[in-house]
């Protein structure tokens, strides 16, 4: 039960996180989804899927390609060409000093550059000589009580006809507080009659800035005929175009906060609610248990083992007992006995190790000895001179001991 219990509770956790995540899927599923993205993936009400779809439309001839890196850097596309043009639909348009350059640049030399955001810069309010205002938060069914509708209208000149378009969704009701009249053409009025989209002409090319994304989001152009806003903002750009350079750098660029409109959830407000010191004590403890929880199970499915002793390595009590009775022998002096038990050792060595009968210890042993051996015949013929002695002596002298001893000796070392 013990071993079982780490993979219980891992599943136990595991299905409370799924749990969670569908019934937050199903909930979200019951409402509508007004998430701002802007992302030309979303089909969501304020995303841009179908304007980047109506590009092949509107510019059939053009080769179309998005871009995340930074102005000036983009792939297959040369800033002093022509007949390009770069749009960018975002939340805020962050461009700083050496990014306007580059788009100014690439405008001078023939192409269009299509600013849509709710926010630019003041980095872009100073090259384009103007004033913006950027609320901070969308509103909900702004300008007339009676139709509460979001109303954005086109100037004429350059359009041909004013028209309103309009929607009952967000706006952020962003405008230009002042432009520069000497510079800079209004092109088109937000519900209040404010400007909010103006072009500025730089060498051979436009720069087009315009303050209400939400008006290119699948909402707003499925709406009635809103569709047609988008063609009459788009017939701005040269029809001859050959490249458009669809911009989501700025859409994802880092900001200084953050200004996503994503629903927080029950789990969300848990996590960043406050205690009177402002500290998140419900974020601490909930990682502080999941840490737990991992150091547990990873502790609990280790591999046990019981201990393993050290094994020594084996004594050899053979020669510690030959080495006692040795001394034994030696301490008697009974010289001749011992010599008999070291004759003995001898030939059952040889016996062993060569294969050799030991019976008849003649000229044709010392040969063949030394064949198997490489002892020298000499050296094998004194120890079996001595051992054929053995027999006839009555005593053994301790000379006689130590020479029998070094003869052995060196037969061991070297055969």
């Amino acid at each position: 039960m013990k071993r079982i219990l780490p993979y219980l509770l891992v599943t136990v956790l595991a299905a409370a996180i799924i749990l969670l995540y569908i019934s937050g899927k199903a909930a979200r599923k019951r409402n509508f989804d007004d998430r701002v993205t802007l992302k030309r993936q979303d089909k969501i009400p304020y995303a841009t899927y179908v304007a980047f779809q109506q590009l092949p439309y509107q510019f059939p001839g053009a080769r179309i390609q998005v871009t995340r890196k930074e102005p000036g850097y983009w792939d297959s596309v040369s800033v002093y060409d022509d007949r390009q043009a770069f749009i960018c639909i975002t939340d805020r348009f962050g461009a700083d000093e050496s990014e306007m350059k580059k788009l100014i640049d690439f405008a001078r030399y023939g192409n269009d550059v299509f600013i849509s955001a709710r926010y630019i810069s003041s980095k872009a309010d100073e090259f384009l000589r103007c004033g913006s205002n950027a609320p901070e938060y969308y509103r909900q069914y702004p300008g007339d009580e009676e139709d509460g509708k979001v109303r954005l209208t086109l100037n004429t000149p350059p359009f041909s006809d004013t028209v309103h378009y309009q929607y009952p969704g967000k706006t952020f009701s962003s405008y230009f507080t002042q432009v520069d009249e000497r510079s800079t053409q209004v092109l088109g009025f937000d519900e209040s009659g404010r400007p909010d989209f103006i072009r500025l002409q730089t060498g051979k090319g436009n720069f087009y800035v315009h303050l209400e994304p939400l008006a290119f989001s699948n909402y707003f152009l499925l709406h009635e005929k809103n569709i047609g806003y988008y063609e009459k903002v788009f017939s701005l750009i040269s029809p001859d175009v050959k490249s458009i350079i669809w911009d989501e750098y700025y859409l994802n660029k880092k900001m200084s906060y953050d200004q996503s409109q994503q629903q927080k959830g029950w789990m969300t407000v848990l996590m960043n609610m406050k205690n009177a010191e402002g500290e998140k004590p419900f974020r601490a403890a909930f990682w502080l248990l999941i840490l737990l929880l991992i150091v547990y199970v990873l502790m609990e499915m280790r591999r046990r083992q019981r201990y393993i002793p050290v094994v020594r390595k084996p004594r050899n009590d053979s020669l510690d007992f030959v080495k006692t009775i040795g001394r034994l022998y030696y301490d008697r002096s009974d010289h001749k006995n011992l010599c008999r038990k070291m004759s003995a050792y001898f030939l059952e060595f040889v016996r062993s190790n060569y294969k050799l009968p030991t019976g008849i210890l003649n000229d044709d042993f010392i040969r063949l000895l030394h064949f198997k051996s490489g002892v020298e015949e000499k050296e094998i013929a004194e120890i079996v001179s001595f051992i054929r002695q053995l027999d006839e002596g009555d005593t053994i002298h301790e000379r006689q001991l130590a020479f029998f001893h070094n003869r052995l000796e060196s037969f061991y070392k070297k055969a």
